[in-house]
């Protein structure tokens, strides 16, 4: 590993790393533009000058653009590089608008940052600025093109990384044009990123414009609810309302970025039609009176129809704690029926999938990038993980091949780019061939048999399961022995369900004379519950989810719950009396529901349920390979 000094410090780095990663490691920051980690170095905006005193390279030079060699001396404050900075900032400044008090990138600004810290505060152009036409690029990104410094970053990224054909750059030298042929949405299911990869506030969040600084958000990190990749994200919110996700980079999961699901669906957190107060019968009442009401039904029916008539139901939305905790719950009712998924197909796929994983062969989207074949099985990636499909488009970029075996070729090859070859079977894989093959499975895939084959071959498996915390339960099922609801249901015996973040099929509980629901999503359902309780969303709690790999990871609350102050009626804003709660506050997480249904059932008093236990369910590393047995 090369040996150099930069500033005075002496640091050691892998071979390959430039110079400018180099310093970072060592805590020296330097500024840059062009470059990112994900997208690698092309020497284009120059303000990474450094100067090189001794070793091979001598002068000043790009630093993203030089690898590290042993014997470097390198400076970052010599005179005549930091005044090579201060004039690149210059130049970029000639053209740009002076919006920083309207620019909605303001407070997360590399340019901003840089024009203060490089010491040029005194415009010295007189001249006429160039100027661009905005185009419309749909109703998610706001484009501004005169902020522009071409650096390059979005269109390496949407064109080269992500593979999108419908965006890139037009016109030379100071005439660069960065946008469509035309107005029109972007169609690439990863546009979204270029708000965060674009240095300046060309590209901006539009479903935030102008409706709170950097400063001002509510932010901590999370993960992303939407399928089960368990893709790293920071939730920006403001006055109880969700106004953007932003990408959290996690390199052995989702790396610097999010899909547009990801980062655009921000339901049901500011749903104005989210279910915020518990009901009896679809009448409004109070927590007490929901949980005292539920507690009384519960008994009544047991009684009338005997132990074991009431199924309680979980779900792969349901967070960790909630999950290890409805045993307990079924438990103390004496009740033998749980269940962890309503459905009977999804059930036994989830189970059977996770009874062929383990350490060694389960894949990441780490593992994915680096395979030299990728066999994609019986799966819509774009619609079950679309991360996995970028995933797949990095391992194709680095010379790997791609098999699909009954999957979708189409969406792969218009929307990711990717040149992929069609088989009929495993048995057509030269699996001898290649030395990191994996196989993606999708929710379609039922054939176990060729999973295992194809993991007897050598390849790792990668399964995308049908929620954000399905593996956690169908590790449970497996463990508990639990059934599927479908099939409790068509038994006979059972005359009410209580659900906990449940996607209940009307017609599999519509006669069932007893229906208790705890969850944060709307649906005909809820106001026709026995009894319903309000939970939170994942934004609003602290909790854990464990992705398709196996991997455990924690997420932190963002909020406090409560109805946005943008939407509240005048007569609640501002608030006329002192109260524990915000308006529409009242929602719960479905863990502490159960632990209070278990107190009245049982007296026994229950803390969070996986204090003490977090070690056992920590986040990849080299002792544990982040697969979570429970």
């Amino acid at each position: 590993m090369p040996k150099l000094t930069i500033d005075n410090i002496p640091v050691e780095v892998p071979a390959g790393t430039n110079v400018l990663e180099a310093a970072r490691q060592v805590g020296v920051w330097i500024p840059h533009f062009c470059y990112h980690p994900a997208l690698g170095s092309v020497g284009a905006c120059r303000l990474c000058a450094m100067k090189f005193l001794e070793g091979p390279v001598k002068g000043v030079q790009m630093s993203c653009m030089i690898p590290a060699q042993d014997g470097m001396v390198v400076s970052t404050t010599d005179g005549e590089a930091a005044k090579m900075r201060q004039m690149v900032i210059e130049w970029l400044m000639i053209n740009h608008p002076h919006d920083c008090p309207v620019c909605d990138e303001g407070g997360e600004c590399l340019l901003q940052d840089y024009t203060i810290a490089g010491g040029h505060g005194i415009r010295r152009y007189r001249g006429k600025k160039r100027t661009f036409n905005n185009q419309f690029l749909g109703p998610y990104i706001e484009h501004e093109m005169n902020r522009c410094i071409e650096c390059y970053r979005c269109v390496r990224f949407y064109q080269d990384f992500a593979g999108g054909t419908d965006f890139g750059v037009m016109g030379s030298a100071g005439r660069a044009y960065f946008g469509r042929f035309r107005d029109g949405q972007l169609q690439s299911p990863f546009s979204g990123n270029l708000v965060d990869i674009c240095p300046t506030g060309v590209f901006t969040d539009k479903t935030a414009r102008f409706r709170a600084r950097y400063w001002d958000y509510d932010m901590a990190p999370s993960i992303c609810p939407h399928c089960s990749l368990g893709c790293n994200t920071i939730p920006a919110a403001r006055y109880r309302e969700l106004l953007k996700t932003m990408a959290r980079r996690n390199d052995a999961v989702n790396g610097w970025f999010i899909c547009d699901r990801g980062r655009f669906a921000k339901y049901p957190v500011n749903d104005p039609a989210r279910p915020r107060a518990p009901g009896i019968d679809g009448v409004e009442a109070s927590w007490d009176q929901a949980l005292d009401a539920l507690v009384q039904r519960l008994g009544e029916v047991t009684a009338l129809h005997g132990q074991g008539s009431i199924a309680v139901v979980g779900s792969p939305r349901l967070s960790l704690e909630g999950l290890v905790m409805l045993p307990l719950l079924a438990e103390t009712m004496g009740s033998g029926n749980f269940c962890f998924f309503t459905d009977k197909d999804e059930s036994d796929k989830a189970k059977a999938a996770v009874e062929k994983l383990t350490l060694a062969n389960s894949a990441s989207m780490a593992d994915v990038q680096t395979a030299d074949a990728v066999i994609v099985m019986a799966c819509d990636l774009l619609a079950e993980g679309a991360m996995m499909a970028l995933a797949v488009r990095q391992a194709w970029r680095n010379g790997a091949r791609v098999f699909l075996l009954k999957a979708n070729v189409g969406a792969l090859t218009a929307e990711v780019g990717i040149v992929a070859e069609a088989v009929d079977s495993l048995s057509a894989i030269p699996f001898a061939d290649f030395k990191r093959p994996v196989v993606i499975c999708g929710t379609a895939q039922a054939d176990t048999a060729t999973i295992e084959k194809a993991a007897d071959a050598g390849a790792k498996i990668s399964y995308l399961f049908s929620g954000a915390n399905a593996f956690a339960a169908a590790r449970l099922s497996l463990k508990h022995g639990a059934r599927d609801l479908q099939t409790v249901v068509a038994g006979g015996k059972i005359k009410g369900i209580i659900a906990f973040e449940a996607d209940l099929a009307a017609d599999l509980v519509e006669k069932l004379p007893f229906v208790a629901i705890a969850d944060y999503m709307p649906s005909d359902l809820t106001g026709k519950a026995s009894v319903f309780l309000p939970a939170t969303t994942t934004i609003e709690m602290d909790g854990t989810f464990i992705n398709n790999e196996g991997r455990a990871q924690r997420f932190k609350k963002v909020i406090e719950p409560g109805l946005p102050i943008k939407g509240l009626d005048p007569a609640l804003h501002p608030p006329h009396m002192h109260r524990l709660a915000s308006p529409g506050g009242e929602v719960r997480p479905s863990w502490q529901i159960i632990a209070a249904l278990i107190e009245l059932l049982s007296g026994e008093k229950i803390v969070e349920p996986l204090v003490g236990q977090w070690e056992k369910l920590r986040d990849l590393d080299a002792e544990s390979g982040g697969l979570s047995i429970l």
